[in-house]
């Protein structure tokens, strides 16, 4: 709560290695569905040097603006309030840094689909497919009381979402 008494949002990092895809993805879907109630943001551990635009057209064909931030490192966010820390590749997962504060710290491994290599509607697949996953999984996310959980129920909880296929 804040001190006027009004709740605050719940905050969550998003974590991956370029910044390019899956945690710019999941930043706009958060931040268009959270409608204030969640708020997100993103960076990498080693940054890309711009957004993948199959991630973008991911977004825009779902609806979703994605609203031009670059990839960006983890410069001043560990200072940052968090609630949750997710990392959505194993390469985040392993280099995570301690956050003050102890946030929840999980992982929502999955598929970087950057990776897919084949023709454009193989990678455009490949895209849709991550949109459609974070997409599930957020919504799990968003159901949640969240201002309600105590830590460990929060963390059980956003740790079983990473297992949603």
């Amino acid at each position: 709560m804040s001190a006027a008494g009004v709740p605050q949002p719940f905050r969550i990092l998003i974590l991956c290695t370029g910044n390019s895809a899956r945690s710019q993805m999941a930043e706009a879907i958060i931040n268009h569905r959270g409608k204030g109630r969640v708020i997100a943001e993103s960076a990498g551990s080693h940054p890309a040097s711009r957004v993948n635009p199959w991630a973008i057209e991911a977004l825009q064909d779902a609806g979703i603006e994605w609203r031009g931030r670059p990839p960006r490192g983890l410069d001043g966010l560990p200072q940052q309030r968090w609630d949750a820390v997710v990392t959505v590749c194993d390469n985040a997962k392993e280099s995570c840094p301690i956050f003050p504060g102890q946030p929840v710290q999980v992982h929502w491994g999955m598929p970087d689909p950057a990776d897919v290599e084949g023709s454009d509607e193989e990678v455009r697949q490949a895209f849709v497919d991550a949109y459609s996953l974070l997409s599930r999984r957020i919504e799990v996310l968003l159901a949640l009381p969240l201002a309600s959980l105590d830590r460990a129920a929060c963390r059980a909880k956003l740790q079983a979402i990473g297992t949603t296929h």
